[in-house]
C-alpha cells in the first residue's frame, strides 16, 4: 500500500503496528488521524482545514517551549481524538506529565520543528492570518515572558533552597551544641556570618594574582612533582581549592582520586578548568565549607591546601585544614605544607615614620594628633626595603601542620632583636614575615632535595604576602649590637575569627594593633 492510499482511522483506534508501520516513511503524520502529508507545512494546512487544530494557535495561546511543545505533540497523538479535542483547549494543560516527552512516533518530523520556527515561518503566519512584523513582536512577548516566569520560578526556588538550608543549620546546631563549642571560632561561624570571606575569593583579580606568584605557585608543584611516591594512588583532599591548581599538580603527581572544596564561587570556573583539561574522572569538586558538607570518602590520605594569609595567619583559614585533618586524615596521612615559622625584626625607617605617623602633628597647620589613635593601630602590609632593617630576626613561632592544635594558634612570646646597626639608632616599625617548608617527613632527612621552603622576607624574591608592618607612634631609641627585649601576643578577634589582634611590648610601651 502507498502511503498516499491508507485510509484516516481515529487515534483512539490505533495500535502499535500501524503506528511503527507509518513511522517507517519518514512522513508527517496527521495529529488526529493516521494520514500520511508530503511536509510539516501540509500537515499543518490539513490539521487547521480539516480538524481546527491550529498547532501555531496552541503554541501561542500556552506559551509553549520546546519541552511543552514536545509534550503536548505527543499528548495529542496518544490520548486525544477529533471528538474530546475541544475539551483539553480550554481546560487546564493535561500533558504536564514528563512522560509526554516519550515520542508516540518515533522520528516524528513535528517533534523535530522548533515552535519558534513554526510560530514565526512565513507559512505559518499566513496560515494563521498574521502579520509576519507582528508575528515577531508576538514571538519576542512570548520569549519575554518565558523568561520573567523562568526567573520567577528560579527566585522562588532559591528561596525555598535558603530556608530549608536555614532550617537543616538550625537542627544540627541544636542536635550539637556539644560538639560546637570544641570547633572554634571559624567553624562555629554561620555561611552567612562567613559569607563576606568567601565573597572575596569569588574575584577572579585575587586568584590571578596567587597563581602570577610564582614563589608560591611553582613551589607547590615542585613539591608535587619531585615527591610522585608520596602521591602516587593516594586520596587527596584539597581544602580551598580557588582554581584547582593544587588538585591538578596533585592528579598529575599520580593521586588516584582527588576532592577539592570551595566555598567560593570561583568553584565553578575550577570545575571548567578541571574539564577543559580532561582530569574530572580523577577530580571531583564540591562546593561548601569544609566544616559544612560531607566528603565522599571516609578517610583521606593526604591534605594539601594554600591556607596561609598575611602575618601568616590572618584569615584563620589554617583552622579549617586543622578540623579536616582531624576528622578525615587517615593514620599515617600527612598535611601539606608540614612546617612553618614566624619571624619579627627591626625596621629604622624615620622617613616612612614623619610621613605615616608624625604627619598628624601638623597638617596645613592644623594639629590632627588625635588620628594618630586610629592610623597607629592599623598594620600595614607593604614591601620594605632592605636597606631599612636595622636587627637580625628572630622565631616567634613555630607550627608543625601535622600536630599543632586550634589552641596553639593563639600565643604569647618573648623575643630579642639584636640591632645590627653600626651607629645608635631609632626602631620605628616592627615587620614579620614567615618562612614555610613544604616537605614529606618520610624523606626530607634523607633526600635534601625534596624539601621545598620559601620565605616572605624582605631579603628574597617579593610574593603576594609581602610583609605585616607594625608602625610604632614613638619610636624607640636603640644603641648598635643591642638587644632590644619585647613580647608579643597574638589573639583572634572574638566578633570576627578570621581577623586577629597583634599586642607589643617594648620595654615600657604596649600597643595593640589590629589584623582585618
Amino acid at each position: 500500500m502507498e502511503p498516499a492510499e491508507l485510509s484516516c482511522f481515529p487515534s483512539s483506534c490505533a495500535h502499535s503496528q500501524r503506528l511503527i508501520h507509518m513511522a517507517t516513511y519518514c512522513l508527517p503524520v496527521c495529529l488526529l488521524f493516521f494520514r500520511l502529508l508530503s511536509s510539516v507545512k501540509a500537515t499543518l494546512q490539513h490539521c487547521t482545514a480539516e480538524h481546527q487544530v491550529n498547532l501555531v494557535d496552541l503554541i501561542r495561546k500556552y506559551n509553549l517551549d520546546d519541552y511543552g511543545y514536545i509534550k503536548m505533540i505527543n499528548f495529542i497523538r496518544s490520548t486525544v481524538s477529533i471528538y474530546d479535542y475541544i475539551h483539553f483547549l480550554y481546560a487546564p494543560l493535561p500533558w504536564e506529565s514528563e512522560d509526554f516527552l516519550q515520542p508516540v512516533l518515533q522520528d516524528d518530523p513535528l517533534l523535530q520543528t522548533d515552535p519558534e520556527e513554526l510560530c514565526g515561518s512565513e507559512g505559518s503566519c499566513l496560515a494563521s492570518g498574521a502579520d509576519p512584523h507582528n508575528a515577531l513582536v508576538h514571538r519576542a512577548q512570548a520569549a519575554e515572558e518565558r523568561a520573567r516566569s523562568s526567573e520567577e520560578a528560579l527566585a522562588r526556588a532559591m528561596d525555598d533552597l535558603h530556608k530549608l538550608k536555614v532550617l537543616a543549620q538550625g537542627l544540627v546546631l541544636n542536635a550539637e551544641t556539644s560538639r560546637s563549642g570544641t570547633l572554634g571560632g571559624v567553624a562555629e561561624l554561620r555561611e552567612d556570618e562567613d559569607e563576606a570571606y568567601f565573597s572575596s575569593y569569588g574575584h577572579y583579580s585575587i586568584h590571578e594574582e596567587m597563581l602570577k606568584d610564582k614563589v608560591r605557585t611553582e613551589s607547590y608543584r615542585d613539591f608535587m612533582y619531585s615527591n610522585p611516591e608520596v602521591f602516587r594512588d593516594k586520596v587527596v583532599l584539597d581544602v580551598g581549592c580557588g582554581t584547582g591548581i593544587l588538585s591538578m599538580f596533585a592528579a598529575q603527581a599520580g593521586a588516584k582520586k582527588v576532592i577539592a572544596v570551595d566555598q567560593s564561587e570561583i568553584i565553578y570556573q575550577a570545575m571548567d578548568i578541571v574539564r577543559s583539561n580532561q582530569l574530572e574522572d580523577k577530580i571531583t569538586l564540591i562546593k561548601g565549607r569544609i566544616e559544612d558538607i560531607k566528603l565522599p570518602v571516609e578517610k583521606v590520605d593526604i591534605i594539601i591546601s594554600e591556607w596561609m594569609g598575611y602575618f601568616l595567619l590572618f584569615e584563620s583559614m589554617l583552622d579549617s585544614v586543622l578540623y579536616a585533618r582531624d576528622l578525615y586524615l587517615a593514620d599515617g596521612g600527612s598535611v601539606y605544607p608540614d612546617l612553618c615559622n614566624i619571624s619579627l625584626a627591626a625596621v629604622g625607617d624615620v622617613q616612612k615614620h614623619q610621613d605615616r605617623i608624625a604627619f598628624w602633628d601638623d597638617v596645613y597647620g592644623f594639629n590632627m594628633a588625635c588620628m594618630k589613635k586610629a592610623v597607629v593601630p592599623e598594620a600595614v602590609v607593604e614591601v620594605l626595603k632592605a636597606d631599612t632593617l636595622i636587627s637580625e630576626p628572630t622565631v616567634i613561632q613555630t607550627i608543625d601542620c601535622n600536630r599543632v592544635c586550634l589552641s596553639e594558634l593563639e600565643f604569647s612570646s618573648d623575643f630579642h632583636l639584636k640591632i645590627t646597626n653600626t651607629t645608635d639608632c631609632t626602631v620605628s616599625q616592627i615587620y614579620t614575615y614567615w618562612l614555610l617548608f613544604i616537605c614529606s617527613l618520610s624523606t626530607c632527612y634523607t633526600k635534601r632535595n625534596n624539601i621545598v621552603m620559601f620565605s616572605t622576607g624582605p631579603q628574597v624574591t617579593k610574593t603576594h604576602w609581602k610583609q605585616t608592618v607594625f608602625l610604632l607612634e614613638k619610636p624607640v631609641s636603640v644603641q648598635a649590637g643591642e638587644e632590644l627585649q619585647g613580647k608579643i601576643t597574638v589573639r583572634k578577634n572574638k566578633k570576627d575569627p578570621r581577623s586577629l589582634w597583634v599586642t607589643f611590648e617594648l620595654r615600657d610601651r604596649k600597643q595593640t594593633y589590629s589584623l582585618q
